[in-house]
């Protein structure tokens, strides 16, 4: 992906390239085609261009046009009117309610006997004209009946959330001794080293490629190579000391992914040699075993707790999350997740519930011990989809709904969408005294304050498992 970044050029060559290096820098970064850049250009101009990485190092793909600032001024144009200025005067309502206007004495109103004239009532006071309640209405403006309610799902309780997991965060003081006993003129190798050998051989290369365009005499190739190798085996023991040493302080909360890759580290043969290095990779080892034996005891109650309070999907999903791989699975527990999932899968359940019960349980390892309690009607178009992408890892639901399994590539997880963003309800408009402003003309104008609409937003959800354990505690059911 292109990137942008401040460079300045250096030089110009016969062949039309140009040399530059980064904005600030001592020595140049690399070559660029001249027929990108501007007319008029010339060394030490600093351009800002799109520049994209790669294993040879930074390639220029364009060159960014500086915006251009326009000086905006917005004016309001007052046009004269040959009218006379008519004053309006404003008089706020009065808020008593008590003065009844000339409405006169009430006394004198008709005997309301002839109320029963408006048509008979039963015993109880119900018109008899009327429908009977529960009947519904005709389609000229009377009750309707509206059908059987959607039934409700009411979440289970949650649960504690389990801490994440905290990634390494490696320092530099082992790496900067090693450097800091280097000659000042070979420590740009060191650094390069610590990247690789193949990344010293590329970088010589185009240096040795920009001297020889320049005329100036290139480096000898063997002697830097091997000055690179003398100063790496140095170089990864401070590295890893560096790595570990960070590992060693959150050894208690650090992520499984990176303690895993310290020890993995440690395998090499000059790690293993160092003396500073041996005491280390023994409790670098120690701490990896004892994590990943806390990790799958978190992870079997993990499953037994959301089990116990009814989060079956959650439940499904953890157990397709085990903290390391061969991990085994009680038995016990399996049978118990397997039927709870059965039972979820009946024909008054939700498609939605259908759809997010199978997801989940396809990557399971009791997938193969799922069932359905009972077949729904009518098949949703979104459920038959849903049965056909994971008929390879759940044929016997498929079998149940009339669907080969086939002989395609076992299905992946879904990606997880991005929930919408729920806005916060705007705040209700101030009680406001009702006003009548009064031209002088005897005209009455009022406003009143425009009806407060809210967007719906839809629901998603997330159906793809995570690789942290302790993380997907977070995942609705």
């Amino acid at each position: 992906m292109p990137r942008r970044i401040e460079i300045e050029l250096t030089s110009s060559r016969p062949d039309g390239t140009w040399t530059w290096r980064a904005a600030g820098a001592r020595e140049p970064k690399g070559v660029l085609d001249g027929t990108i850049l501007p007319a008029g250009a010339k060394a030490g101009d600093v351009i800002k261009v799109e520049a994209e990485a790669d294993i040879d190092g930074m390639t220029i793909i364009g060159v960014v046009q500086a915006r251009v600032k326009v000086a905006k001024i917005e004016t309001i144009a007052l046009i004269a009117q040959d009218k006379p200025f008519e004053p309006v005067t404003q008089q706020l309502a009065k808020k008593n309610r008590g003065e009844r206007g000339d409405r006169g004495d009430r006394g004198d109103r008709r005997d309301r006997g002839d109320r029963r004239d408006r048509g008979e009532r039963g015993e109880r006071g119900e018109r008899r004209d009327r429908a009977p309640r529960g009947e519904g209405r005709p389609a000229d403006g009377e009750r309707r009946d509206r059908g059987p309610r959607r039934p409700r799902f009411e979440a289970p309780p949650e649960l504690p959330q389990r801490p994440k997991a905290k990634r390494l965060r490696a320092g530099n003081t082992h790496r900067k001794s090693v450097l800091s006993e280097i000659p000042e003129n070979q420590r740009p190798i060191a650094e390069l080293a610590l990247q690789g050998m193949q990344t010293v051989r590329q970088r010589l290369k185009e240096a040795n490629a920009a001297l020889a365009a320049e005329g100036k005499p290139t480096m000898p190739e063997q002697s830097v190579l091997q000055m690179a190798e003398n100063l790496l085996p140095r170089l990864r023991v401070a590295d890893w000391l560096d790595r570990a040493e960070a590992a060693k302080r959150d050894l208690a909360h650090l992520d499984l992914r990176d303690l895993r890759s310290i020890v993995a580290a440690a395998n090499d043969a000059v790690i293993e040699r160092s003396d500073a290095c041996r005491e280390l990779v023994t409790e670098m080892k120690a701490g990896l075993t004892a994590r990943t034996e806390e990790e799958y005891q978190n992870w079997l109650s993990d499953i037994d707790a959301n089990l116990g309070v009814g989060r079956i999907v959650r439940a499904l999903k953890l157990a397709g999350q085990p903290p390391k791989a061969g991990a085994i699975f009680p038995v016990e527990l399996g049978r118990r997740l397997a039927d709870a999932a059965t039972s979820n899968l009946t024909a008054d359940a939700l498609t939605d519930r259908w759809v997010a019960v199978l997801e989940a349980a396809a990557f399971t390892p009791i997938r193969s011990h799922v069932g359905i309690t009972s077949k729904p009607e009518s098949v949703p178009a979104e459920l038959t989809k849903t049965i056909e992408r994971l008929a390879t890892l759940l044929p016997q639901i498929a079998a149940a709904f009339g669907i080969e399994a086939g002989t395609a590539h076992a299905p992946k997880p879904l990606r997880p969408t991005r929930p919408a963003k729920k806005l916060p309800p705007r705040p209700p408009a101030p009680p406001t005294a009702s006003a009548t402003t009064t031209p002088t003309d005897g005209s009455v104008s009022s406003e009143s304050a425009p009806t407060e609409q809210t967007a719906p937003v839809e629901p998603v959800i997330v159906d793809e498992p995570r690789t942290d354990v302790a993380a997907s505690a977070d995942e609705s059911d």
